[in-house]
């Protein structure tokens, strides 16, 4: 794994297997410098983020705090949380004004400085790219507009969400939305910490060897959560909800579900700028994988894509 990344970057893996569970590590927090990586280290998540934010969804739901069916307005157009979890919201990739605020730091932390103020104008300006549940488009946007929706259901901020509703529950001590210690780099060079604070349910997540471990072990045996409403929430979130054009893939709540012939697989790839990661899960063969590493996404996307191969090898 550690040859799918530049010289100097940090690996963390956290698998289950027939064999059992097991944490492995490379390398240091600042590259070839600062404290060895623990399966204690956090590291910045990308757009894994959006499966937390599609289980505070199913949480909150399974609560009867929300439904799915629940819609917030963009534009005089209603968008159901269902839409917006399953990316056919009709929402572009990235609201209005997004690209012109962060092209001073698009390649260290272009959405650092795109504020609440800045969002709450975007929505009414928005131009949807297709009608609400016409079409599947990726959208940070979207998922974005979901995860702080909820917040203010719940009357509260995203991170405080996320770590009551699912980190506090699953003893997943550190996933939060703070710095984490891996240095994300781009091009081997150190990058600042990843913020975005209009859209955190996209992409504001950090976690920990360990803490992915224990996520995606509920995730295989949603009985073993703590509360029911975890337990409804986590099989909520597996169930296939549309097929992808051109694709035997199918999306469930943010997840992707591919089906092969070992048994379903679910997953998820995430990066900024200077961390990349990926997840999935077989429920019918009982394995999982997470991957992390302080270097940025490569266009190839060999990371994710090796970490795909040492899941199905599992």
């Amino acid at each position: 794994m550690t040859r799918t990344v530049p010289r100097g970057a940090a690996v963390a893996l956290a698998v289950v297997s027939p064999d059992g569970e097991r944490l492995l590590c490379h390398g240091r927090t600042d590259g070839s410098s600062g404290e060895p990586v623990t399966p204690d280290t956090g590291f910045e998540l990308g757009s894994v983020s959006k499966t937390f934010t599609a289980l505070l969804l199913a949480e909150l739901a399974a609560r009867g705090e929300v439904r799915h069916r629940d819609t917030v307005t963009v534009a005089d157009v209603p968008l159901t949380f269902l839409h917006l979890a399953t990316h056919t919201s009709g929402l572009p990739r990235l609201p209005p004004g997004l690209r012109r605020s962060a092209l001073p730091a698009w390649f260290t932390n272009p959405y650092a400085a795109y504020s609440v103020a800045e969002l709450d104008r975007a929505m009414d300006r928005t131009r949807l790219r297709n009608p609400p549940g016409d079409r599947v488009h990726y959208s940070n946007y979207g998922v974005g507009l979901l995860g702080r929706t909820l917040a203010e259901r719940a009357g509260t901020s995203y991170p405080a969400l996320l770590t009551s509703r699912i980190s506090a529950p699953l003893g997943l001590t550190g996933t939060d939305c703070e710095p984490g210690a891996a240095v994300g780099h781009f091009r081997q060079r150190p990058l600042p910490p990843w913020q975005i604070p209009a859209l955190p349910g996209a992409g504001a997540v950090r976690s920990t060897a360990r803490d992915l471990l224990r996520y995606l072990t509920v995730h295989l045996d949603p009985a073993a959560a703590p509360t029911a409403a975890l337990t409804a929430a986590l099989r909520d979130v597996q169930r296939p909800r549309l097929v992808k054009p051109r694709s035997m893939d199918r999306i469930c709540l943010v997840w992707n579900l591919r089906p092969t012939p070992d048994g379903d697989v679910l997953f998820h790839s995430g990066g900024t700028r200077g961390c990349t990661s990926f997840i999935a899960f077989c429920p019918r063969r009982g394995t999982a994988l997470a991957a992390l590493t302080n270097a940025g996404p490569r266009l190839d996307g060999r990371f994710i894509q090796t970490g795909y191969r040492i899941f199905r090898g599992l």
